[in-house]
Order: structure tokens, then C-alpha cells, then sequence
């Protein structure tokens, strides 16, 4: 009766210890913040997006400098007058917010030459991360930077080290 009890709790733990063995974590962020082409690639975005935010604030002027020449001079104005007046000022702002939608919406322009610039640096870091945790024999690698709700992680479990050395990041 003891070899049968001893033999299943044996039985029993052998899927625990693989299971353990066969997971992992990185940090992706610590990964991308050490790479020197991921932070060119986000100091050209963020110029990208400072130019693009003044041309947008200057637009802007202009057209609120329209408008308050318009409400100085509404009293002068026939109704014709106003009214061109008036659908000039909307036209621009329409096409303001178009422009915007553009540039800054998720399909836009910026969202397109951030896929330019940071996706070939994402894929040289997932296969680094693929070659660890294959050499590794992982069957599961989490993202911590990306994982909510991980509430405990073992550092012997951390594959991030593994993965800077990889590419050349920790000597």
C-alpha cells in the first residue's frame, strides 16, 4: 500500500516539475530599452510627432486668427458675406481634423512609420527569444512588460538575461 501511495504521489509531481521547467519570462522592455536602434527608432518617432503637432497648433492659429477677424467684423458683413465667411472658417477646420485623423489616427501616418521603424527591431528580439527558449526547452514564454496579472515570478525563471546576451547586449 506504501509503494502504491509513493508511486502516485511520484506520478503526480512529474507533471508539476515539467510544467515548472517549461515556462519562462521575459521583460521586453528592459530588452528594447537596451538596444540602441529601438531608442533612435523612438527619438526619430518623437521628433516626427513634435514637427507634426506644430504644423497642426500653426494651422490652428490660423484659423482661430480667421475667426476672431470674422466676429470683429460680423457686424459689417451682409448675410452672404457671413455665410462664406462662416463656411470658410468650418471648411478649414474640417479639413484640420481630417488632416489629424490622418496623421495621428491608428492607420495614419505616424501609426505606419512607427510599424516601419519598430517592427524589424520586434522580430530580431522574438527570435531571439524563439532560439532561447527552444534551446531552453520552454513551452511557454510570458512578456511581463506586456502580462498582466503575473503576481509571482522565480528569477530562474527569467529568460530576459538570455535573451540580451543573444543580441549582443550584455557581454
Amino acid at each position: 500500500m506504501k509503494k502504491l501511495i509513493f508511486t502516485a504521489m511520484i506520478l503526480l509531481s512529474i507533471p508539476m516539475a515539467v510544467a515548472a521547467q517549461t515556462t519562462g519570462y521575459v521583460n521586453t522592455e528592459t530588452i528594447l530599452s537596451e538596444m540602441p536602434e529601438y531608442t533612435q527608432a523612438q527619438e526619430q518617432l518623437e521628433r516626427l510627432k513634435k514637427q507634426y503637432e506644430l504644423q497642426f497648433e500653426n494651422e490652428l492659429k490660423v484659423i482661430e486668427n480667421l475667426f476672431n477677424q470674422y466676429q470683429s467684423q460680423k457686424a459689417g458683413l451682409n448675410e452672404v458675406q457671413r455665410q462664406a465667411r462662416e463656411n470658410e472658417i468650418i471648411s478649414k477646420e474640417r479639413s484640420l481634423k481630417q488632416r489629424e485623423q490622418e496623421i495621428f489616427g491608428q492607420e495614419g501616418t505616424l501609426a505606419t512609420r512607427s510599424k516601419e521603424l519598430l517592427d524589424p527591431i520586434k522580430e530580431i528580439v522574438q527570435t531571439a527569444i524563439d532560439k532561447v527558449a527552444t534551446e531552453r526547452g520552454m513551452l511557454l514564454v510570458f512578456d511581463v512588460a506586456t502580462t498582466q496579472g503575473v503576481i509571482f515570478r522565480d528569477s530562474k525563471a527569467d529568460l530576459t538575461p538570455q535573451v540580451m546576451s543573444r543580441l549582443g547586449l550584455i557581454k
